[in-house]
């Protein structure tokens, strides 16, 4: 498996280089119009409609209130990177005990406002079937739409990406995003390949610690998330701050049975 990404991945990058060498000639360079910028904290507009996979027309916001929703923006027929960042993610999400659709939505959205929801749908039970897990259905949705819905959604989350003529295929970024429930973006993961622990943090504190366990809370107490690389480091200081207080517990600890032992050595004396 390593090496079939690791091919990929190359298989990517020689594309890539293939892009550059065209623009090379002095033509305008799509590549300036993409990346993946940071808006955390960002709403994203929930009255933006779309089509999901059956063809009915559905709001954004229908997927947000309860739970955190990873997004994915990508493109059905894309010959390469779309399918790597969602290969990524089905592997990142099978490794982890939360499930679409109960603890989490997933939103995957087309960036190519040419394809339909019967591409969508196609998608969709490709993606169900390497999932493998009860209940999915209702929780991945695979949403189509035009370029006046596609559009401001990027725009919110940072999403930047551009269509190549030359090609007939679109430049864009290699990333997913956490929302909140109420829609704000909270997290970003770079790349595509996703850490299983990373991604679950992400869903607890988007969730404001209302999915996960005790053991995530103390996970997230030692590992803080560095928005410049998209991913949750361990931080030494918190650990000298659970080292800091645990010592000044057991100073007091200490201190109060040296009280007990002297007033019952006093009160035998008086006796």
């Amino acid at each position: 498996m390593r090496r079939l990404i690791t091919i990929a991945t190359v298989f990517a990058v020689l594309q890539l280089s293939h892009v550059l060498a065209q623009r090379s000639d002095g033509g305008p360079d799509i590549l300036e119009n993409v990346g993946l910028d940071q808006k955390l904290g960002s709403q994203v507009p929930l009255d933006l409609e779309f089509l999901d996979e059956s063809g009915q027309r559905v709001t954004l916001g229908q997927y947000f209130g309860e739970n955190p929703v990873i997004l994915t923006l990508v493109y059905y027929e894309c010959p390469m990177l779309c399918t790597l960042i969602l290969n990524g993610t089905v592997r990142a999400l099978r490794a982890m005990n939360f499930s679409a659709g109960q603890e989490f939505q997933i939103v995957t959205v087309s960036i190519n406002p040419e394809e339909t929801p019967s591409i969508a749908s196609e998608k969709k039970a490709q993606y169900l079937e390497s999932y493998r897990r009860e209940g999915a259905e209702n929780g991945w949705h695979f949403l189509t739409g035009t370029e006046d819905q596609i559009r401001p959604l990027a725009d919110a989350v940072g999403f930047r990406y551009a269509y190549d003529p030359e090609s007939g295929e679109y430049a864009h970024a290699a990333g997913i995003m956490v929302l909140t429930p109420e829609g704000k973006v909270a997290r970003y993961f770079y790349g595509v390949e996703y850490s299983p622990r990373d991604i679950r943090l992400g869903l607890v504190e988007a969730s404001s610690n209302q999915i996960g366990s005790p053991v995530d809370q103390v996970l997230l107490f030692c590992y803080h998330y560095n928005p410049l690389t998209g991913t949750y480091t361990f931080t030494i200081l918190s650990i000298l701050r659970v080292a800091g207080v645990l010592t000044i517990l057991g100073l007091g600890l200490l201190l109060f049975v040296l009280l007990r032992k002297d007033r019952r050595r006093d009160a035998r004396a008086s006796a």
